[in-house]
Parts: C-alpha cells; structure tokens; sequence
C-alpha cells in the first residue's frame, strides 16, 4: 500500500514540478514586462503584480510537498554527522511528526479559507480584483499534498524502525 501511494506522490509531484517551473518562468517574464513597460514605455500596470504573486504562491505551496519528499529543505546536518544513525532517524521522525502537526493545522485553515473564498465570493483589494479563491486553492491542496508526504515518511519511518536489523539509510 505504501509503494503504490508513494508512486502516485512521485507522479503527481513530478506534474506539479512541471506546472511550477512553468509558473514561475511567467512570472519571471510578467515581471520583466511590468518594468519595461513601466519605465521605458510609460505603460501603466495594475494587474502585472497580483497576478506575479498568484502565481509565485502557487508555485510554492504546490511544489513544497516535491521539496519535503525529496528532503530538500533545509536540515541540520551537523547533528547528523555526530549522531549514531539509530538517533539520528528517530531526531527526522520526530521533527516529521512536528512537521505534520503544523502542517495539520495549516491545512486546514487553508481549507476554511478557501470555503470562505468561494462562499462569499471574494476578490482581492486591488484594481484587478482577482478572485482569492485561486491562492487559497493553491494553498489547501499544497499543503495537504506536503501533511501526505510527511505521512508517508512517517509510516515508513516507524516501519523500518519496528523491523529487526533493518539497514540505515534512506527512508526512500
């Protein structure tokens, strides 16, 4: 059950890391408009903004659950060069299930936001006045994405601990 759920995770973040790169890339080419046109053409912008942070929101909250599957964010890897490996996964498994609290959480105050959002149909202040349902979107599903994953690693976390000389290494 844990491979098949981890080859959907590794699928749908490998889609999400394609559809952020991308994100981020017309954000990048919004922006170096909006400065262009702003002081070389005296065109005036409101909507250049908003939709740059639409889409850098997006991007990031999509792409944290690839991050945290990969582990790539940032860990203290001095404690584990001097910690035994026995310690050292329990100090990951710990600091995951902490992870997963918070993110817990977060969730679902995403979640109510964007019930919110849609409910009341919301927009932003701005001139644009963007509907903030497509953050908050981004939002709860990245960081339901990210509480799976951490699930996942923490499953197979305790798993691999409970198992009889199991080897050290990867939870991966």
């Amino acid at each position: 059950m844990l491979k098949v759920l981890d080859s959907l995770i590794v699928a749908l973040n490998k889609l999400i890391v394609l559809l952020s790169t991308i994100a981020i890339a017309i954000a990048g080419c919004i922006l170096s408009w909006e400065a262009t046109a702003r002081y070389l053409f005296k065109i005036p912008s409101d909507w250049q903004d908003e939709v740059t942070i639409f889409l850098l929101v997006g991007a990031t909250f999509l792409s944290c659950a690839w991050v945290q599957y990969s582990r790539g964010h940032i860990g203290i890897q001095a404690l584990a060069a001097i910690l035994s490996p026995r310690i050292d996964n329990a100090r990951r498994l710990i600091s995951d299930v902490l992870s997963f609290l918070f993110c817990t959480f977060f969730t679902w105050k995403s979640w109510t936001l964007l019930l919110e959002a849609i409910e009341d149909h919301q927009i932003s202040g701005s001139a644009f006045g963007a509907p903030l349902w497509i953050p908050y979107s981004c939002m709860a599903v990245g960081t339901s994405l990210l509480a799976l994953v951490l699930v996942l690693q923490i499953l197979t976390a305790t798993a691999k601990m409970l198992k009889p000389h199991s080897p050290v290494g990867s939870i991966f």
